[in-house]
């Protein structure tokens, strides 16, 4: 049985090995589902090292917001939860689980943890944000399954010739 502990810097390598391997499937899809030019300017080097740039600076510049869900001490799954007090709302900025541990609750019990922190600190809403191609599709099932909502957004990209 899993549980959910604060991050300490021990956990970071096993934290950005296990969202690598979750994210896996999907940045192939992604890739072939948005522009080229769009995928190449994101991720120039790869999404590799794009996630593990954006994680990195997650787990080293805010370790209060990150919580940790690991089974017998071994990290399977985290989640970073920001605040919001101009909006009255948290965030759920960044959720992972381990492959080995999917669909098996962690991922909900972290997001049950997320919004334990949002209430504690008087906030009305929590928000996530997820990709809209087919590759992020089981994790929009997951957050519509649980109660959120979605806000219609449509972001558009130009290419300008040089």
């Amino acid at each position: 049985m899993h549980r959910i502990i604060s991050y300490a810097p021990e956990h970071r390598s096993a934290l950005l090995d296990l969202s690598l391997r979750a994210w896996k499937p999907v940045f192939p899809i992604v890739r072939n589902e948005v522009p080229g030019f769009v995928y190449s300017a994101f991720y120039p080097n790869g999404w590799r090292e794009r996630q593990l740039k954006d994680l990195s600076e997650v787990l080293d510049n805010e370790p209060e917001n990150v919580d940790v869900a690991v089974d017998e001490g071994r990290p399977i799954g985290w989640v970073c939860t920001r605040l919001h007090p101009d909006d009255n709302m948290g965030e759920v900025f960044v959720i992972a689980v381990d492959p080995d541990y999917q669909q098996r609750g962690v991922g909900r019990h972290l997001l049950e943890h997320a919004f334990a922190r949002v209430r504690a600190a008087g906030m009305a809403m929590v928000m996530v944000e997820t990709g809209g191609d087919s590759g992020h599709a089981p994790a929009r099932r997951v957050y519509e399954s649980i109660g959120f909502e979605p806000w219609p957004v449509a972001r558009y990209f130009k290419h300008l010739d040089q």
